[in-house]
């Protein structure tokens, strides 16, 4: 597997693509380490967007979640207090 660093990564990401796009794994580094693979997407995997639930229907379930939910704190500034009395003690 080749070896790109994160700054080959920024500086030449068109050629780095097109790499990827001809079936090459690569391996990124930051500082001498590895921290990435980059590999090719497969061929027999297909658009799954069709799998996703429509917008409005997902955040419906969103606010409808949210709505059988109490909240902890009466307004942001109780929170704010509860906050800084947690990070002091």
């Amino acid at each position: 597997m080749v070896t790109v660093t994160a700054k080959q990564l920024k500086q030449k990401t068109g050629e780095i693509l097109r790499r990827v796009k001809t079936r090459e794994r690569l391996t990124v580094t930051y500082r001498g380490r590895a921290v990435a693979v980059i590999v090719p997407q497969p061929a027999d995997d297909t658009d799954r967007s069709e799998d996703l639930r429509p917008f409005d229907q997902a955040w419906g379930e969103i606010e409808a979640s949210l709505e059988k939910t109490k909240p902890e704190f009466k307004n942001w500034r109780e929170a704010m207090k509860w906050a800084r009395k947690e990070r002091l003690s």
